[in-house]
């Protein structure tokens, strides 16, 4: 199969059902056997999905891609055990991040909700082409790009999962940036945002958040 079919979706379902780590094998860039460009996609799609793996906490190191022939046989043996040691190091899923699976499954499942508005921004600001694997490394981690991911995906994502947090219990900024990952500041900025669209309320007898009614 070419790597081009593979979506965000597949490797974000990878990591849901419990895979440790991820490991892409497709052509050399600019050698497409179906002469689609395939390859391109996928080193452009690894990259972004990289970035949102870190927006959850995920070490990104779980997900590679090698570009490889098919005659490539050694190459191939060394690129496989490379990472598999590679993830023995970094720890099962979660564990090595100090995760809980009960975190981890709701994190995976806040990330499937926002892919649709992932690949729109992919669609209609980040599309690109590189004529290899560093140069797209470069550009998700350039600080514009940083900061675009962050704003129309990172910060959507955090108050996503604050929102599944209050579902479940009414908590203070402190509670939440502990049970999240997140910095209490990071946390006060995106309830104050979600307060003024009417998504949660404060509640002054035991000084804690609460969704509003109306979500």
């Amino acid at each position: 199969m070419c790597t081009g079919r593979v979506d965000l979706s597949h490797v974000i379902r990878a990591f849901t059902n419990g895979k440790d780590g991820v490991l892409i094998g497709g052509c050399h860039l600019g050698d497409c056997h179906y002469d689609t460009g395939g390859n391109y996609h996928a080193a452009h799609m690894v990259e972004l999905c990289k970035k949102l793996l870190g927006f959850v906490g995920i070490d990104p190191r779980r997900l590679r891609i090698a570009q490889m022939s098919a005659g490539e046989g050694l190459r191939f043996v060394q690129t496989v055990n490379d990472f598999s040691s590679q993830i023995k190091e970094l720890g099962p899923l979660g564990e090595g991040e100090g995760i809980t699976p009960e975190q981890l499954t709701e994190r995976f499942e806040a990330l499937n909700r926002l892919l649709p508005n992932v690949r729109l921004v992919e669609r209609e600001r980040l599309r690109v082409r590189f004529d290899t694997a560093e140069k797209y490394a470069e550009y998700f981690n350039s600080p514009d790009v940083e900061r675009l991911l962050k704003d129309l995906v990172g910060d959507k994502l955090a108050v996503s999962l604050i929102l599944t947090q209050l579902a479940k219990s009414a908590s203070n900024a402190a509670e939440l940036a502990e049970a999240l990952g997140m910095s209490t500041s990071e946390v006060a900025r995106h309830i104050g945002n979600s307060a003024k669209h009417g998504l949660v309320r404060y509640n002054e007898d035991d000084k804690r958040f609460r969704l509003a009614k109306a979500v």
